[in-house]
């Protein structure tokens, strides 16, 4: 029996695998079963962001290991106290929240807002994708998504995405928050547009909103700043983190401001392995590595690099900020298959998009090279 059919027999089918198995990982590139090589563009979908097997990430998760690697929440742990204070320095929030996954970061923020405020409505955004469990997924717009799950949490209302009219329209009093991606990923990488952000700040105060940012795939770095919002040099009461912030241990953290922390009490809100100490070790090295080998910097330089190459090869409607960057061809869903066969992972949103995402560790030569294999997969594709 092969790999495919023991997999197809033990696990629920929720997934739609590309037909390698990895067995391990260096820098941007891994490695399947036969020992074959990939360049990879989808760093484990935006998490990978120090690459593969860092050194300085492998060791601290087994120094961690050998000392403490759960304990919690009961008891005060010294690297959540030091995570804590790291992301307090890079993200100007004040006071966070740990969990473990990006859909457990828009969860606590929903709730955040509505024990705030004392309201109940949110508003999201056409193309939005903010996680699958039932409150994120009431603010995902993809009704495939949610309409087999529903009835979800009530008082969600959906604005056409960069639709600065259309908001002032919706947006009323007795809205509890505005929940935002700076920079679509699901949807195939589209960025807010700038005017359309402002209008969401400037009527927060009046129509008395939170306004959530969810940082989920574009933070640490992964955008050419620390996070998206300083593109758009705007302040949000609360940041849904997670994604790179574990460099592939599985960790999420909210953000919020001094007055929003204050909101919720003991009892409100937990998580039995949130801001474990084996987590927050790895986040905290992972940080380091990115301070420490300026891969924020890196990430905006080399951004514009591999959008210069993907025009280079005929990419239409190229867009993105640093290593998040979309672009669009004719049969996107083959060039993925035929990428695979020719070494380099990518990832489609849909049969005219590519998003790529590598890791920030990436080569000029790496990206030049995984560049040429799309060409040549457009190629062979349109030959058919």
């Amino acid at each position: 029996m092969d790999i495919f059919e023991r997999e197809r027999r033990v696990m629920v089918q929720v997934y739609r695998r590309n037909p390698v198995v990895i067995v391990r990982g260096e820098g941007a590139r891994v490695y399947d079963i036969n020992g074959r090589e990939y360049i990879d563009f989808v760093a484990g979908i935006a998490v990978n962001s120090v690459g593969y097997s860092h050194p300085r990430v492998v060791n601290a998760v087994c120094e961690q290991a050998k000392k403490l690697m759960h304990v919690s929440n009961l008891y005060y742990t010294l690297p959540q106290i030091e995570l804590a204070e790291k992301l307090r320095a890079i993200s100007g929030m004040d006071r966070f929240f740990f969990c473990n996954s990006g859909t457990e970061a828009v969860e606590a923020s929903l709730k955040f807002a509505r024990k705030h405020t004392g309201k109940k409505r949110f508003i999201a955004f056409t193309g939005s994708f903010h996680g699958r469990s039932m409150g994120s997924l009431s603010v995902t717009w993809p009704e495939k998504y949610r309409l087999p799950f529903s009835p979800l949490i009530q008082d969600v209302e959906f604005v056409r995405f960069n639709d600065a009219e259309e908001f002032k329209e919706k947006v009323s009093g007795d809205v509890a928050g505005v929940i935002l991606e700076l920079v679509q990923g699901e949807s195939g990488v589209h960025p807010a547009e700038k005017d359309f952000v402002k209008t969401i700040v400037d009527l927060k105060e009046d129509r008395e909103y939170l306004m959530i940012v969810d940082e989920v795939q574009t933070g640490f770095g992964r955008t050419g700043r620390w996070f998206a919002r300083e593109h758009y040099e705007i302040e949000p009461d609360i940041m849904a983190m997670a994604k790179a912030i574990g460099g592939g241990f599985p960790m999420g953290a909210v953000g919020v401001t001094e007055d929003v922390g204050k909101s919720l009490e003991p009892g409100d809100h937990a998580s039995t392995f949130g801001g474990n100490p084996l987590a927050c070790a790895s986040a905290l090295a992972v940080i380091s590595v990115i301070e420490d080998e300026r891969l924020v910097d890196r990430s905006l330089k080399l951004g514009e690099y591999i959008k210069e190459e993907l025009k280079r090869i005929g990419g239409r409607n190229v867009r993105g900020y640093g290593l998040m960057v979309g672009v669009d061809f004719d049969s996107s869903n083959q060039i993925v298959k035929a990428s695979l066969d020719m070494g380099l992972l990518v990832n489609s949103t849909s049969d005219k998009t590519l998003r790529i995402v590598p890791p920030l560790v990436i080569s000029k030569e790496e990206i030049s090279r995984g560049v040429d294999i799309l060409k040549k997969a457009d190629e062979i594709i349109n030959e058919r």
